[in-house]
């Protein structure tokens, strides 16, 4: 089997798209939960949005890291 090589070269891109859509998925959450009287879907998408939180966190490292890796390259 061929080992593919490491290609990171697009990595901070791809990672920034999530990022932007994660915080998309947040504010349409919030309005949800805003507009809804249904306390388990608030429940719900507020138990969601404590998740995304936390992979922000865990992107937003990443992407740093990766920047820092694509800068040292040069």
């Amino acid at each position: 089997m061929k080992h593919n090589p490491d290609n990171r070269s697009d990595n901070v891109e791809n990672i920034q798209k999530n990022i932007d859509a994660t915080i998309r998925n947040i504010h349409l959450a919030d309005e949800a939960i805003e507009k809804s009287s249904d306390k388990k879907m608030k429940q719900e998408l507020g138990d969601k949005n404590v998740r995304r939180q936390h992979a922000l966190d865990a992107m937003r490292h990443e992407i740093k890291d990766e920047a820092d890796h694509r800068d040292s390259m040069k």
